[in-house]
């Protein structure tokens, strides 16, 4: 049976964000986790240090989401939902993740890394949808996915 692709995508959001946060983790992680619900809300973290997480749940209109970490094995993932969301992650050293996962229309997702061995995985449903990254460094893997 074909799925059409808006649940294709749906699929591979969940499943992006599933394997990206049940990685374990060291004792000494920080943890960051914001659920947002409503309208105009913004979020932003800075991190530094190694197995940090930041995972940031958006629902509503105009949303904002701004993330920063430094150090290795670093984790950031965000979920939104609506429109005008915008979600801007930084990370520097090897080995981090980013997961970002928009569904709604005028979504902007920037990822900027530096390091090796970072990756990027980005989905985005409906209208007018962009996606920026940036890597330096070697064997880093960006993916984008938009509907």
């Amino acid at each position: 049976m074909r799925f059409p692709l808006s649940s294709r995508l749906a699929t591979a959001a969940m499943a992006l964000a599933i394997a990206m946060t049940s990685l374990p983790a060291d004792a000494g992680t920080n943890r960051v986790s914001v659920d947002q619900w409503g309208r105009d809300n913004g979020v932003a973290a800075a991190q530094t240090g190694s197995r940090q997480r930041v995972t940031l749940t958006q629902r509503g209109r105009g949303n904002l989401s701004l993330s920063t970490q430094d150090g290795s094995r670093n984790r950031i993932t965000v979920g939104q939902t609506g429109c005008n969301n915008v979600a801007d992650t930084a990370q520097s050293g090897r080995r981090n993740i980013v997961g970002v996962a928009q569904m709604g229309c005028r979504n902007d997702a920037t990822v900027t890394q530096s390091g090796h061995r970072n990756a990027v995985g980005v989905i985005q449903t409906g209208r007018g949808n962009t996606a920026s990254t940036t890597q330096t460094g070697t064997g880093n893997i960006i993916l984008i996915i938009q509907d």
